[in-house]
């Protein structure tokens, strides 16, 4: 019974149900059109762009799109660490350069003759005490310590002392007179500056600035020998200017100071010279390989800036560096500045293009690379000009300073100022448009931070070397 009654019934009518498409024009024509539609979606977003800045998903897959926060974390610990050791190794490693001070009492003709004495560093109790006009106008005769190839460079400074009680402080406009002779193999004089005749350059006076407080003068440069062909060197320093100034403050003491590279430190900058060029040229080598089976075309504004700036790296690291000890020439000076210039100039217009692009898909070179080109051109060409300026007026005349060349160098210095200036209010809006467009979209949100503080340390390295170097 229980089989029976759920036993479906039979239909009477035994008819049958079938499915026929329909033969309009109409409805094939749409159908047609649904499946075109449905293929141009896969395509539409290599074909037209859907927004006017760079898409993602065009570009080749950044690791930093899968990033979280300790893996961030942990990078920058990382580069922190790696600077940190590189601070400790500097700290722990030899001094930069090695000081001899001469007190300008022992520094008599007369004494220096045979006896050395001239040579005597911090000997100022030994010598015979000298009248306060000698110490206002000379002349001082000293004779360097061994300098080798490694110690690249001689600095020679003096500082003054005055009996001065009064609180004030005054900048006095005097001259200096050097005459400089190097050693040769067979210890003969050789004249190198101001020998007057035989071929050799004239005396010339120069121009410094005496600023003190109370008796307390600040140092100023005598010369500076940017290339060093004799192991010692024979100096003779004549003030002129400084007699009514001694009068009135009476001079107590001029003290000396020969200044070199260590050459314990040049051995290890060139050993570390040597290991980052071999390490950036083998990043260099890994980003070209890994990046050799994606088009061009595919490549996000990061990965073809780091194309440029990776072999500019190499050449910021200086291959030829060791060249500089074995040339007295300015080449390699302007070498080395030029390639420095170029690779710090390259990362400012980097964080130019790259937040520029980000909202830009279409990057002609007349509309966005001219314009920015046209702010960092200003900064390139004035550091490259008093970089080689510098060098080649030390290299022919040891006792030119730029410092000292107010004219000109001012001039220079504002002109590099306005410059900075330009760029910093350009990059400035390009930041704050950014920011304002791309900061609640997936992606260019941290695409942003992350370039936002990479930027912040580099730009303020960059900042503190300029100041220091420049005395902006």
């Amino acid at each position: 019974m229980a089989s029976s009654a759920s036993k479906l019934p039979e239909d009477s009518s035994k008819i049958s149900y079938s499915y026929v498409t329909p033969s309009g024009v109409c409805v094939r024509f749409r159908q047609s059109l649904a499946q075109f539609s449905d293929l141009f979606s896969e395509f539409n977003k290599y074909i037209a762009p859907a927004y006017h800045h760079d898409r993602c998903e065009r570009s080749v897959h950044m690791r930093l799109y899968s990033m979280n926060k300790r893996e961030f974390a942990t990078v920058f610990l990382a580069f922190f660490a790696c600077f940190g050791l590189a601070i400790f190794i500097g700290l722990a490693g030899p001094p930069i350069t090695v000081m001899t001070r001469m007190d300008g009492s022992t520094l008599l003709p007369n004494a220096s003759e045979g006896s050395g004495a001239a040579t005597a560093a911090s000997s100022s109790s030994s010598g015979a005490p000298a009248d306060g006009g000698y110490l206002a106008r000379g002349p001082f005769v000293m004779r360097t310590p061994l300098m080798t190839t490694y110690s690249q460079q001689l600095w020679i400074i003096a500082k003054l002392t005055t009996d001065n009680t009064d609180d004030e402080m005054f900048d006095k406009k005097f001259h200096i007179n050097v005459y400089i002779e190097g050693l040769s193999a067979d210890h003969k004089p050789m004249p190198i500056r101001g020998a007057g005749g035989g071929g050799a350059l004239q005396l010339q006076n120069r121009t410094r600035h005496l600023t003190c407080s109370e008796q307390e003068c600040d140092e100023f440069t005598i010369l500076h020998i940017g290339f060093l062909d004799y192991a010692h060197y024979i100096l003779t320093v004549r003030f002129y200017g400084l007699e009514a100034f001694h009068q009135r403050y009476t001079i107590c003491s001029v003290q000396f100071y020969l200044k070199s590279y260590n050459p314990a430190f040049t051995q290890i900058e060139i050993w570390f010279r040597f290991i980052f060029v071999l390490f950036t040229f083998i990043v260099t080598c890994w980003f070209a390989h890994t990046l050799r089976r994606y088009p061009l075309a595919d490549w996000s504004i990061e990965q073809k800036w780091l194309s440029i700036l990776l072999p500019l790296l190499l050449l910021f690291n200086n291959p030829i560096f060791p060249l500089i000890f074995m040339a007295n020439s300015w080449f390699p000076g302007m070498t080395d500045a030029l390639m420095q210039t170029t690779f710090l100039c390259a990362i400012l217009m980097f964080w130019l293009c790259v937040y520029h692009g980000l909202r830009q898909n279409e990057r002609k070179l007349l509309t966005f690379y001219i314009p920015k080109l046209l702010v960092i051109l200003p900064i390139w060409l004035g550091a490259i000009v008093l970089g080689i300026w510098e060098k080649f007026d030390e290299l022919n005349d040891p006792t030119y300073s730029h410092f000292d060349d107010y004219d000109n160098y001012n001039g220079l210095k504002v002109f590099v100022s306005i410059a900075g200036v330009m760029y910093l209010l350009y990059l400035g809006l390009l930041m704050l448009k950014a920011y304002s467009e791309l900061r609640s979209m997936p992606y260019f949100d941290m695409r942003l931070k992350f370039l936002t503080l990479l930027m912040l340390i580099v730009v303020s390295f960059t900042l503190i070397v300029t100041l220091q170097h420049f005395r902006l």
